[in-house]
């Protein structure tokens, strides 16, 4: 087996995977019109991929521990593929937003990578490997958005779907020709009543969370879904920590490095996405009203580099973590993106602005994003890597919804008015990026608590810093 193949493949399935949360926002205001259905109703076509991916991440990081990493990550490209046929099929909005969901399902193909990588690498190459598939979160929406926008100015939107379904089934076929199957498995059974008590728990929350401003904040229906969500995962936790198999090990998850770094994880993924949501509409909104003026596609390739800033990061990460270890490189990234920020809040901004600092946020998500799954897998046991990972994975979710449903409002909430359309205000913004700023700061200060991993008696050896 030769690493450089099986790290690009699985780089590429990566990216593939997060293409899938982006590969609409050229034509979201726009469905509405083209599917003849209410803007209600289209907006699930949003959230369906955001609730799959979120909740299904951690079950099939669990299903590839059990059966085989390279065997679930092949079942969850071939859904992807079906969903983009679907999707690509759908004259109404029923059908599109179940192709949409199973395109949700590709964002598993990064913790399943992740931990692949960990157990088919040599050491010496393993840093800089997972920095490149980590990074893949934030690369394959920064390089889809202008691939999405070229695709729907130049032909029918239903091309998007043909080109991701042409994508997914090219890095099947990759992975199938190119990735061994992983020699670590734990076999055993499906902890069902696991796996339904996590999705429907999930389902609650993250429902609130996504169409909170929608709905309304106060509403029976957010604060109901909430409540509820919230009882769910208690009886959850409750059912895991009694059954003798279960979908998560919860006392591997509330070991100090494993807790401390996920919730980490939430504020960086929250520092994320707030630029991701603010900056589209800063570049795109007109210059009497304080915007940049600039159309879909020009913002895109403002933004681009910042994806590419994450891919540009790989290597170094890998070398200042096989130097430092993965914690100085975690607290390094949550500083650069607060340092992003803070220029952003203090300065009038340009187009190259916003692009530098959009690189700032880029390399410090490189570089925290290549530090988190190293710092997870050093305090695991390696028959819960692929678990651990997905539960991971879920964090980050949880901080960009939460970004995205938090920084709506915001926007929402300060508006001005030019030629009888609202659009959002410079305070608006100026708030935005404040949140972005603390959530960073945060990000860096929960960090530098991280503890040192420590070795529990009968379990498989965990990664150390020597080997990376």
């Amino acid at each position: 087996m030769r690493p450089g193949p099986v790290i690009a493949v699985l780089a590429l399935a990566g990216m593939v995977g997060s293409f899938m949360q982006t590969i609409l926002i050229p034509i979201q205001g726009e469905l509405p019109e083209l599917l003849n259905a209410s803007r209600e109703d289209t907006a699930w076509v949003i959230t369906i991929t955001l609730l799959v991916s979120a909740i299904c991440t951690p079950i099939t990081g669990k299903l590839g521990d059990m059966f085989g990493k390279r065997r679930i990550a092949l079942i969850l490209l071939s859904l992807l593929v079906a969903g983009s046929i679907v999707a690509a099929l759908s004259p109404t909005v029923v059908p599109l937003i179940i192709g949409r969901g199973l395109q949700g399902l590709g964002m598993g193909v990064i913790p399943l990578g992740i931990t692949i990588l960990r157990d088919v690498l040599p050491s010496h190459r393993l840093g800089s490997a997972i920095a490149l598939v980590s990074a893949t979160l934030g690369v394959g929406g920064a390089l889809g958005l202008p691939l999405s926008a070229f695709v729907t100015q130049n032909a029918d939107w239903h091309m998007l779907f043909w080109l991701a379904a042409a994508l997914g089934a090219i890095v099947l076929a990759l992975i199938a020709l190119v990735v061994p199957e992983s020699p670590t498995r734990t076999g055993g059974r499906v902890d069902v009543v696991g796996v339904i008590g996590l999705a429907i728990g999930l389902t609650g929350i993250l429902l609130a969370v996504s169409r909170g401003n929608e709905w309304g904040w106060a509403s029976p229906l957010t604060l109901g879904l909430l409540a509820g969500g919230v009882v769910v995962l208690l009886a959850w936790g409750w059912w895991e920590l009694r059954t003798s198999a279960p979908l998560v090990d919860l006392r591997v998850s509330a070991r100090g490095p494993v807790l401390v770094t996920n919730l980490a994880s939430i504020a960086m993924g929250f520092a994320l996405f707030s630029s991701q949501i603010a900056f589209p509409q800063l570049l795109e909104m007109p210059a009497q009203a304080g915007g940049i003026g600039l159309t879909l596609l020009q913002a895109s390739f403002i933004l681009m580099p910042s994806g590419l800033a994450m891919l540009a990061m790989s290597p170094i990460a890998g070398r200042l973590e096989r130097r430092w270890g993965p914690k100085p490189l975690f607290i390094i990234g949550g500083t650069i993106i607060a340092a992003g920020y803070l220029v952003a809040v203090l300065m009038q901004l340009g187009a190259w602005h916003i692009l530098t600092i959009n690189l700032l946020i880029g390399i410090g998500i490189g570089l925290g994003y290549a530090a988190m799954p190293t710092l997870i897998m050093r305090a695991v046991p390696d028959t819960e890597t692929g678990a651990a990972n997905g539960l991971n994975t879920l964090m980050r979710a949880l901080g960009t919804a939460s970004a995205s449903a938090v920084i709506a409002a915001v926007l929402a909430n300060s508006t001005t008015t030019v030629g009888g359309v609202s659009m959002p205000s410079t305070d608006g913004f100026q708030t935005a990026f404040l949140f972005g700023l603390a959530a960073a700061a945060i990000c860096t200060m929960i960090a530098v608590f991280i503890p040192k991993p420590v070795h529990h008696a009968g379990e498989h050896e965990a990664l150390t810093d020597d080997q990376l």
